[in-house]
């Protein structure tokens, strides 16, 4: 029986051991890993993208910018984030800081006349809007949630934002993203769709209010929430394809 408890408790160590030096083999990929991660802060695939052939591809494919802070709606970023890769260009997320990101899932519950809100995936940030060359980039889009409401202040943020607008550079825009446009005074007699609880925030900005899935105003394409993805950011990788020269 002695012998028998001895031999349980050594392979239990041993599996143990095993196990926290897979979980510290996943925390050193993660400082590396780049792209979308699960709830629980574990890596949605198993390498980092820098260390595959398709990171050599995606050196001379075009790059766009995805606007992003903490608590930015998961459903606004990441689809347009995975049809930007789908149609042959590489999404670059910017943020304040170069780190991982909290996103976060909205919905308005039957019965309920706010949002509620519940935790999402995580994303790495790339680049930080101070060192962004926007002369780099082909385009760009402000994703939703409530991260627009506490970066639209962010000088670097506005500098870009004018840059692409003046240059006319195609811009997409959903939900809350509005508010980054609004702010950096770019919106004022262009119309635009958004949640209807920023209609105020373009308005008095200038802006005008429409509520359709996909509105096109020069060079700014828009949607009102997440439920539009698959309405106006066609028309908007579209503009990118013409931009890059892309039959």
């Amino acid at each position: 029986m002695k012998s028998d408890r001895r031999e349980f408790l050594v392979q239990t160590t041993s599996t143990t051991i095993a196990a926290l030096a897979a979980n510290s083999a996943l925390a050193s990929n993660r400082e590396e890993y780049n792209g979308p991660v699960m709830p629980n802060g574990s890596a949605a695939i198993e390498s980092s993208p820098s260390q595959t052939p398709e990171a050599n591809k995606n050196m001379s494919k075009p790059k766009v910018l995805i606007i992003v802070g903490d608590a930015t709606e998961t459903v606004d970023t990441l689809y347009p984030y995975y049809r930007l890769i789908e149609g042959g260009y590489q999404p670059v997320v910017a943020a304040p800081e170069k780190r991982l990101y909290q996103m976060v899932l909205h919905e308005v519950k039957p019965g309920w006349t706010i949002t509620k809100e519940w935790e999402g995936y995580s994303i790495q940030a790339d680049i930080a809007f101070k060192d962004i060359k926007p002369e780099e980039y082909v385009g760009i889009f402000f994703s939703g949630g409530r991260a627009p409401e506490y970066i639209r202040e962010d000088q670097d943020l506005l500098r870009i934002t004018r840059w692409f607008w003046e240059n006319k550079k195609p811009c997409a825009s959903v939900c809350h993203g509005v508010e980054i446009p609004a702010r950096a005074g770019i919106v004022k007699g262009l119309r635009m769709a958004t949640v209807a609880k920023c209609k105020f925030d373009l308005e008095v900005c200038g802006g005008i209010y429409v509520n359709e899935p996909c509105v096109i105003d020069k060079h700014m394409y828009s949607g009102r929430t997440y439920h539009d993805n698959g309405v106006y950011i066609g028309p908007w990788i579209k503009a990118l394809d013409a931009a890059c020269g892309k039959s």
